[in-house]
């Protein structure tokens, strides 16, 4: 997981590369430093890319990579995008939606509504991960966050969550286990994998490929077992 990637980028090339929209193969980039950027709905665009400000693509745009640092990305339905990243904020998208690669976010959760295809992995630091009826290709990666992979959901590559390393996931009060749901009819084919402990829900429709680290704990209905 790149949790550096992002925010180094961005702030090392910001003075350079943070001017004026300009124009590119017909798809118009936006780059900022300070303020949301908003595609609006039905309209391709290249890169969005901004510092300090959230990002909204309306219902049906497009877009390449689309970055910030300090902000949150909100999709809404039917909305592509190459690459979807932020440092410190919240991604959500919306119905059949497109990432035709990673979805990832340090300090902020991660929601993907039903019909949407993720072409790389979903990972956060800090942040919870929520798929409904959603195909993910790559893996979930995640350190403190909980895991859902709810119904209808696929995940190709398995699940990962990492022992918090240095100053990632300190916590000076009492330390939060992270819950894992795998939902109805769900199915995670790659192996999950547990560096520090967690509680692990699989529902008796799910179907799930190796684990370590964790006890699955099986459960029937819509919800799984308060904890």
């Amino acid at each position: 997981m790149n949790r550096f990637l992002l925010c180094t980028l961005l702030l090392a090339t910001s003075a350079a590369a943070f001017a004026s929209p300009q124009a590119s193969e017909n798809r118009r980039d936006i780059d900022k430093v300070n303020g949301g950027i908003t595609a609006e709905a039905g309209q391709a665009y290249g890169d969005l890319g901004t510092v300090n400000g959230g990002i909204e693509l309306a219902r049906g745009a497009s877009a390449e990579e689309v970055e910030t640092v300090n902000g949150g990305i909100s999709a809404e339905d039917a909305v592509t995008a190459r690459e979807v990243s932020t440092v410190n904020g919240a991604i959500r998208f919306g119905r059949d939606g497109r990432i035709n690669g990673n979805l990832e976010t340090v300090n902020g959760g991660i929601f993907i509504d039903r019909g949407s295809r993720v072409g790389g992995d979903v990972s956060t630091v800090n942040g919870a991960i929520g798929l409904v009826g959603t195909a993910v290709e790559g893996r979930i990666e995640t350190v403190n966050g909980d895991v859902t992979v709810g119904a209808d959901s696929r995940v190709a590559r398995g699940i990962r969550i990492e022992k918090p390393k240095g100053n990632f996931g300190l916590n000076f009060g009492k330390h939060k286990i992270p819950r894992v749901v795998i939902g109805p009819n769900a199915v995670v084919d790659g192996p999950l994998v547990f560096e520090r402990e967690v509680k692990l829900y699989v529902h008796a429709s799910a179907r799930i490929d190796s684990v370590s680290g964790a006890t699955a704990v099986r459960y029937d209905g819509a919800t799984p077992p308060k904890d």
